[in-house]
């Protein structure tokens, strides 16, 4: 597993820039990737989340709370949980989670600059609504910056890193794989994105997110780099 680790120079023993010149597509994940993971967006959507299965299950809170986590970590979603456990209404469901308060989230141009710069198709693929991606993507100022949103519908609610959610996206897009790059926060989402030959990072962070998801083994060489600076790291690619 390699972390960025750019020598300021050049010369003998200085480090190699990471090597991206072969990507033409670029994937990004978009919750506490495309965003900072401390800045307490997904902190309203999971607090959402356990709202609904507290009212939709009748369950006390900490029973929600816990069976939400049991869901999640079992489907990849909640939202797949409640659907094909207890016959949930999905619209019902990503309409309520997603209703929440982005007053905080502002234009990150540094971001937006390492974006535009990068060559080829960049897409978004998440496990989240188109309607709540293109909100977080207009509060950035990135909207103009994708392809393409690819989010729980595209993937017939079957989500990451279920293999098939993958295989719809790469072939509704006409994806090379082996030069695609994929950035998620989540190191099982990587996984099977590296199985089909694409070149991975992984936004590291404390976030406490990631460590709740689906129970999935991740090989070191599911990871092809990491960082905790999305911005830096694009910043520092050669392309």
């Amino acid at each position: 597993m390699e972390s960025v680790n750019i020598a300021a120079d050049d010369g003998p023993g200085a480090e190699s820039p990471p090597d991206f010149r072969h990507v033409k597509s670029w994937i990004f994940d978009l919750d506490n990737t495309l965003y900072r993971a401390d800045n307490g967006i997904f902190a309203q959507i999971e607090a959402r989340m356990t709202d609904y299965v507290m009212a939709f299950l009748k369950l006390p809170r900490a029973a929600a709370y816990a069976r939400q986590k049991v869901l999640y970590r079992q489907y990849g979603t909640t939202l797949n949980g409640l659907m094909r456990e207890h016959g949930a209404a999905p619209d019902d469901y990503l309409h309520y989670v997603h209703d929440i308060d982005l007053s905080d989230l502002s234009p990150d141009t540094s971001l937006t600059a390492a974006l535009e710069n990068l060559p080829g198709r960049r897409f978004v693929f998440t496990n989240g609504c188109r309607d709540h991606a293109a909100r977080i993507l207009g509060r950035l100022g990135m909207a103009h910056l994708f392809d393409a949103v690819w989010d729980i519908r595209t993937m017939a609610f079957q989500p990451k890193p279920q293999m098939g959610a993958y295989q719809s996206v790469v072939a509704a897009a006409g994806l090379t794989c082996k030069q695609a790059a994929m950035f998620d926060d989540i190191p099982g989402n990587l996984a099977p994105a590296r199985a089909l030959g694409m070149t991975t990072v992984w936004l590291k962070s404390d976030s406490a997110w990631g460590k709740h998801g689906p129970v999935m083994d991740v090989a070191p060489g599911d990871i092809g780099h990491q960082t905790d600076d999305l911005t830096q790291f694009l910043h520092s690619i050669r392309i």
